[in-house]
This record gives structure tokens, sequence and C-alpha cells, in this order.
């Protein structure tokens, strides 16, 4: 086998853990049980960076990568509703570091899934957020104030009082 980074690379955070699922993964193809973990801890991380105030620009990276790579877990075993949450939070983190075409691009493929599967609730609701968001900052008032209704009018089919309430707190942060 032929190793793919060295363990002493000082800006890999969890080398030994990265070396080991990569040659998992060349070995032999990875387990349901292994892709969800996968799928799940890399969510987290991602989240981890998002909420940070002030990131490093490897750490923008790493948030990246670490949302593409949940996403792609999912996408081995997951369902619809995991695909389409991937999908959001890979545009929200674009709509951070202030990048429009792939916050699009992401939002996009989130409503989409939303639509093609009739998932409801909270998650079209985040959808027509991350399509309000990226428009925003690309700079598509009339979109972004579209997207921004359709959002609104979604958060009234939000059944948990308490995701209904984070929701709009997030909704209060897009100026169109």
């Amino acid at each position: 086998m032929i190793e793919i980074f060295s363990i002493s690379h000082k800006n890999w955070e969890g080398n030994l853990f990265s070396l080991m699922v990569m040659n998992r993964m060349i070995d032999k193809k990875a387990s349901t049980k292994e892709h969800r973990k996968f799928a799940v801890d890399l969510f987290n991380l991602t989240w981890s960076f998002l909420d940070k105030k002030e990131r490093t620009r490897e750490e923008d990276d790493k948030m990246v990568h670490a949302a593409h790579a949940s996403r792609y877990h999912w996408g081995e075993i997951g369902t619809p509703l995991e695909f389409e949450r991937g999908e959001w939070q890979i545009s929200r983190v674009y709509s951070v570091l202030k990048r429009s075409e792939p916050a699009l691009y992401h939002a996009r493929r989130c409503l989409e899934i939303c639509k093609e599967n009739s998932i409801k609730d909270f998650d079209i609701a985040f959808a027509y957020e991350a399509m309000a968001r990226a428009h925003t900052l690309a700079g598509n008032r009339t979109e972004c104030e579209k997207y921004l209704q359709r959002a609104k009018e979604a958060a009234d089919q939000i059944k948990k009082k308490e995701d209904k309430d984070y929701f709009l707190s997030e909704l209060k942060t897009i100026i169109c």
C-alpha cells in the first residue's frame, strides 16, 4: 500500500485517524456503519467551524472539505433527507465564506432534493433560506426577496415551536 500522507504533516488534524480512514477506504469498501459515523462526525466538525467567530484560512479549507466529505458519506448510505441537509450545510459554508457561485449551486441542489422527494417542515423552509442567503451574496435582490418570502411561508408549516423559532431567527440574518 502507498502511504498517501505522512503522519508528521504539521497542518493535518487527526493524522492517524485520517490515515486509518483512507487505508480502510482503499483496502475495501467502507461499511454502512462506517459511512454513517464519518458522515455524522464530519457534519458536526463542519458545525464546529461554522460556530467559530474567527477562523484561519486553513480552518476555512477544512470546513469546506469536511462539509463535502460528510455529504459524500451520506451519499453512499443515506436518504434524500440526509442528502438535502448535506447540500444545505455545504451552501451555508460557502455563504459564510462569501462564495456565491458554489453557495447557489448547493442551495439549488438542496431545494431540488426537497421538491423531488416531498420533503417538508423545516427542511423545505431551510432550502428556501439557503436560496435567499445565496442570492443575497450574489447581489440578486429580486431573487433573494422571492426566496425569503417563500421561506417565511414555509415557516408557517414548521410543526415544532423550537424549530420554527430557530428558523425565524436565522431568517432575520438575511438582508436582501
